[in-house]
């Protein structure tokens, strides 16, 4: 494989959950049952994205296994399966967070969630990244990083964080926008 493959599944990552906040919004809206039970049609499409998870994360492996020849498990722990289903849970808690923000916010608000969210998420993942060290003896160590990354790096995450900031400022000064004056439909004078 090229050096630089991995740049074409960050890029397939970002495309794919770049679109997901929006697809979800509209399925959750289009799957509901109305006023009685506004959760409804989020839970139908979070069934939905289930679904699609098993299909994907479980079918695949097993077809690729077969077409390779190549076993699914290898001389893994059980450490090593624990985590991925911690892993699992964090992913479909997390779907069910965008789940319930899309149900609950209004529509003017829902521009800025998949923003929050996907600004908040690589700043945690980066401080996760930089001090846990996890090994197969110790799942669980923390320390300062192993190797400092570069000065670029936190330039990035700072960026990040203005970027957020931003956000949040675009939406508190849309809100204080005053309401524009309903349009007023007349009827032409009659002669």
């Amino acid at each position: 494989m090229e050096k630089n493959t991995w740049l074409l599944y960050v890029l397939m990552a970002g495309l794919c959950w770049g679109t997901y906040v929006p697809l979800i919004a509209f399925g959750g809206k289009n799957l509901s049952v109305g006023p009685s039970a506004p959760f409804a049609g989020r839970y139908a499409a979070f069934l939905g994205v289930g679904v699609a998870y098993m299909i994907i994360a479980v079918l695949f492996p097993l077809i690729r296994s077969q077409v390779v020849s190549e076993p699914i498990l290898g001389k893994g722990t059980s450490v090593g399966l624990i985590f991925a289903l911690l892993a699992g849970t964090a992913g479909a808690l997390g779907a069910l967070g965008v789940i319930f923000a899309t149900a609950t916010a209004g529509p003017e608000d829902r521009i800025y969630i998949a923003p929050l969210i996907f600004t908040l998420a690589p700043l945690l993942n980066t401080v996760v990244s930089l001090f846990w060290h996890p090994t197969a003896d110790n799942p669980l160590h923390f320390g300062a990083p192993e190797q400092m990354p570069s000065w670029k790096l936190f330039v990035g995450v700072v960026a990040v964080g203005i970027g957020a900031g931003l956000i949040l400022l675009s939406k508190e000064e849309l809100e204080q926008k005053p309401a524009p004056a309903p349009i007023v439909k007349t009827e032409p004078a009659k002669e």
